[in-house]
């Protein structure tokens, strides 16, 4: 028997309670499967199981157990599309269940470095390692997510109370729209912020847990811009702190500002469109001193 971890158990208790129960086994089956000894106490995010774990030959490694959804399912192949130096190597995968065995890396983030400008520094940097890998085939579309929410909008939208905010969200519409035609054709992380660089030590650091994407790299910057938000407090002025940071990105990697502004108003708006289907009435304070610093 195990204990799985109580922030996974409040993540899929109610979507997907077959899935814990079926853990211990699954675990069981691949530690046989790939000839692994458990090595130290589970840990989780919030939506995967991963088994500190030791492989035949000696080698340190982490066991990831995770449902099968579009997130996950192209990520060994992501990580394997990418050059080995930016990112966690795969050394074992089960596409019909989305396990992976990874490389053991250090339990430090970027999110633990205390100069917040100098994480961002490194992971734009990493950013542009990435974002030159055109994507293969076979992953999800940025172009395809965005009509999506552009589909969405018109029902969403008026869910939103104050009509300002309403407003406000039919812009990062017309932002994004302006942007449909031209998706691009890049291996996104879609996901890349500091928990998701992690040290290592083959390299300083190294990218982990991607949720793959195929389009433009203007679309990566928003989750650099609204974590570590205490930092951004912190300064005393937080609209140029956000715009700072966010002119950090730019600088290290290069990509065009006018298409930054218009995906990341798509960023917003995806946030915003999720929160609002789950019940909210008002976008998020953090969403709108977003929008409010690069986009007003």
């Amino acid at each position: 028997m195990i204990e799985i971890p109580a922030k996974l158990i409040r993540t899929h208790s109610k979507s997907s309670p077959d899935w814990l129960a079926s853990l211990p086994g699954t675990l069981d089956r691949y530690v046989d499967q790939w000839q692994l000894t458990v090595s130290g106490d589970l840990m989780s995010g919030a939506a995967s199981l991963i088994v500190p774990v030791v492989r035949r030959d000696g080698t340190d490694a982490m066991l990831k157990l995770q449902r099968v959804d579009d997130e996950s399912e192209s990520e060994a192949l992501a990580l394997r599309t990418w050059n080995h130096d930016d990112v966690v190597e795969v050394y074992e995968d089960d596409p019909e269940t989305s396990t992976l065995l990874l490389e053991r890396l250090e339990p430090r983030t970027l999110n633990d470095l205390p100069d917040a400008t100098e994480a961002t520094r490194i992971l734009a940097e990493l950013l542009t390692h990435l974002m030159v890998v055109p994507a293969p085939s076979g992953v999800r579309r940025l172009s395809d997510i965005a009509a999506g929410m552009i589909e969405d909008a018109p029902r969403v939208i008026p869910m939103l109370a104050d009509p300002a905010e309403q407003a406000l969200t039919w812009r990062l519409v017309a932002q994004m729209t302006e942007l449909l035609p031209e998706p691009g054709d890049r291996l996104l992380h879609w996901d890349l912020h500091y928990e998701n660089v992690m040290a290592a030590k083959r390299q300083p650091w190294l990218v982990i847990d991607p949720k793959p994407l195929a389009g433009d790299p203007a679309f990566e910057l928003m989750p650099a811009v609204w974590n570590r938000w205490d930092d951004l407090v912190a300064t005393g002025d937080l609209s140029q702190a956000i715009r700072d940071r966010f002119d950090l990105m730019l600088e290290v990697t290069g990509i065009d500002r006018d298409r930054a502004l218009g995906w990341t108003a798509g960023r917003i708006l995806q946030n915003v469109l999720w929160f609002t289907e789950d019940g909210d009435t008002r976008i998020e304070a953090e969403l709108k001193a977003v929008a409010d610093a690069l986009l007003a």
